[in-house]
């Protein structure tokens, strides 16, 4: 996949068990990217940016499942980039047993550089970011918003038609939607919304269609 958006390219791989995807952002021309949740594989990960002349600035992470981070320790020594999360994940990020990790045989944590807040925005590769704090997947799961290009990262708080599972530790159904409809239906509708799982969408899309949490 391979989206434009306003001068910032959104490329994707799909890595993992259960199909995560890992995305990677950079502006057009530049060699710096900072990438999202490397679910698996990160040596691979490193090979393949590096192919495309890539240098992975900072990795981003929605929220701390093993799913979205089995991946992350060896990309990280592989580059060198610091690791920002939401500050509300540090418990998740630091127990493999709220990660799930534990429980299919591959334990891991994650060391984690920079905490954000909610609302707190970071510029990495020339791209500035905000964190919106989504609880509900996970108590600390956050989105990653890019006013330039109307770009959402949302991890697994928002799909195509659907939404995140509530059912796993440290998950809530109640606060899964009311973070859905006053954190992420706020945004423009023409948000491109490209979440942990499957296909791209738009938070108008979704607003109409999601019969999960309509606006």
């Amino acid at each position: 996949m391979d989206k434009g958006h306003a001068e910032i390219k959104v490329n994707c791989f799909v890595v993992g068990m259960v199909q995560t995807n890992f995305y990677f952002l950079y502006r057009e021309g530049s060699s710096e990217t900072v990438v999202f949740d490397p679910a698996d594989m990160g040596d691979r990960l490193y090979e393949e940016l590096t192919k495309r002349g890539l240098e992975v600035k900072a990795i981003m992470l929605t929220h701390a499942h093993f799913d979205h981070i089995m991946g992350l320790e060896a990309l990280k020594k592989r580059t060198g980039a610091p690791v920002y999360a939401c500050i509300h994940e540090k418990r998740l990020c630091e127990s493999h047993k709220l990660n799930q990790s534990g429980s299919i045989g591959r334990p891991c944590t994650v060391e984690v550089d920079h905490y954000l807040e909610d609302g707190e925005e970071v510029t990495l590769a020339g791209i500035t970011m905000r964190t919106i704090f989504t609880p509900g997947h996970t108590e600390g799961s956050c989105a990653y918003y890019i006013e330039d290009g109307h770009i959402l990262i949302s991890g697994d708080t928002l799909f195509e038609g659907s939404i995140g599972r509530s059912d796993l530790p440290t998950g809530d159904q109640d606060t899964l939607f009311n973070s859905i409809r006053t954190k992420l239906y706020t945004l423009p509708d023409d948000t491109a919304v490209f979440s942990g799982h499957g296909n791209e969408t738009s938070i108008g899309y979704e607003k109409k269609h999601n019969w999960f949490v309509r606006a």
